[in-house]
């Protein structure tokens, strides 16, 4: 009896010690939610000198700009913001605006043209510089080319300063046939060459970043943008592989010699300023414009610096997207010596940005005297000699 009491006591020990208790101390934890990347965004703990700039030092011409519906539109609030960030001139590149033609976008006419022109005109005429735009419409049918060659020269004879091609052309152009229109397409030759002869510059934009054709896995810097914004992806086949558009892009340069192209977003090179600068070296007449890109250049200060020191007569300031707010981020990083400050979009940079500390000599080309060496008729007694 003594010994099966002993035992029973010891089994009951047993069990005891290995179920677990009920106290606090033993009781498993709950795991607490998954943090994902989209929501990771710490506040920085280092503690550093900074300098916000809200203005620009030197009086600028922002090159990439868009105001959609200039004909119709009251300036004066867009000049305002344009006096606090010392923005002497802004540069509209979409001067015919848009409209739907069936399922698709078109720029409009001659006439809305001359409306935006007329507007500045009335209203601050040494503020805005208005650039053209071509419509594709109907590319391929007897007599296009031609067409629309007199339709340029009709819009810079009406006060048109520029020509802006957007992205559609290499993307979405299709002709008559629904061919693909490459951005080097003989039927456009004429019009590149026409640029030249007026004494306009045309800003070209082709394809998009080159992460947009890349898969989206964990490799890929823009996996965030493409999550944020699916339809920004792209493959082989929609529309084209991303060097043969840029292939084609850098063939227009070759063509036409005699003409002027400001690469916009520094031709998708900003990532690769040592491929960017044997571009800049085999076509003397393409310039380089900062717009919507500074983000990559302020992650690479002194290389970025190097090369705009390099190459300091050939590159421009421009913005992109009308927001005021973001221009003091572009001031920053190309004024100041700051470290390790944010971006204001994290879906086009995950990183912090390092300020490049421009010389004035740089910063003056940079921001207006390489613009009045190309643009026409931009009133220089807005910037200082």
């Amino acid at each position: 009896m003594r010994l099966s009491f002993i035992i029973s006591i010891g089994i009951a020990f047993l069990f005891s010690s290995c179920t677990p208790s009920s106290s606090p101390e033993n009781t498993e934890e709950t795991p607490e939610p998954t943090m994902g990347f989209e929501e990771y965004n710490p506040t920085s703990t280092l503690v550093v000198p900074e300098h916000r700039v809200i203005s620009a030092k030197y009086p600028f011409v922002d090159v990439h700009s868009h105001q959609y519906k200039m004909p119709n539109q009251d300036l004066s609030e867009v000049v305002a913001s344009m006096d606090s960030l010392n923005m002497g001139v802004m540069v509209n590149l979409s001067g015919r605006g848009f409209r739907r033609v069936g399922q698709q976008f078109d720029v409009n006419g001659h006439d809305y043209l001359v409306n935006s022109v007329k507007k500045v005109t009335d209203s601050y005429p040494n503020r805005f510089v208005v650039f053209t735009n071509i419509s594709f419409i109907g590319i391929g049918n007897e007599g296009w080319t031609e067409e629309a060659v007199k339709g340029l020269e009709d819009d810079v004879k009406a006060g048109a300063k520029g020509l802006k091609i957007y992205k559609s052309l290499g993307f979405g152009v299709n002709d008559v046939d629904g061919n693909r229109v490459p951005v080097d397409d003989e039927r456009l030759d004429a019009i590149w060459g026409k640029c030249g002869e007026l004494g306009i510059p045309v800003l070209i934009h082709s394809a998009d970043p080159k992460s947009f054709w890349d898969p989206m896995d964990a490799d890929n810097e823009r996996w965030l943008e493409l999550k944020t914004h699916p339809r920004r992806q792209r493959s082989d086949d929609d529309p084209a592989p991303w060097q043969q558009i840029i292939d084609e892009q850098h063939h227009v340069f070759e063509k036409h010699p005699n003409t002027i192209f400001i690469n916009a977003h520094m031709g998708w090179y900003a990532n690769n300023l040592g491929k960017l600068g044997e571009l800049m070296d085999k076509y003397p007449n393409m310039y380089a414009g900062i717009g919507a890109v500074i983000a990559e250049l302020g992650r690479q200060p002194r290389n970025a610096k190097k090369f705009f020191e390099k190459y300091q007569d050939r590159v421009l300031f421009g913005k992109d997207a009308w927001h005021p707010e973001e221009y003091p981020t572009y001031f920053r990083v190309l004024e100041t010596d700051d470290e390790y400050f944010p971006y204001y979009k994290k879906y086009h940079a995950f990183w912090h940005m390092y300020g490049l500390d421009l010389s004035d000599e740089v910063l003056r080309k940079l921001y207006y005297k390489n613009a009045l060496n190309i643009i026409p008729d931009i009133d220089k007694s807005l910037f200082p000699g």
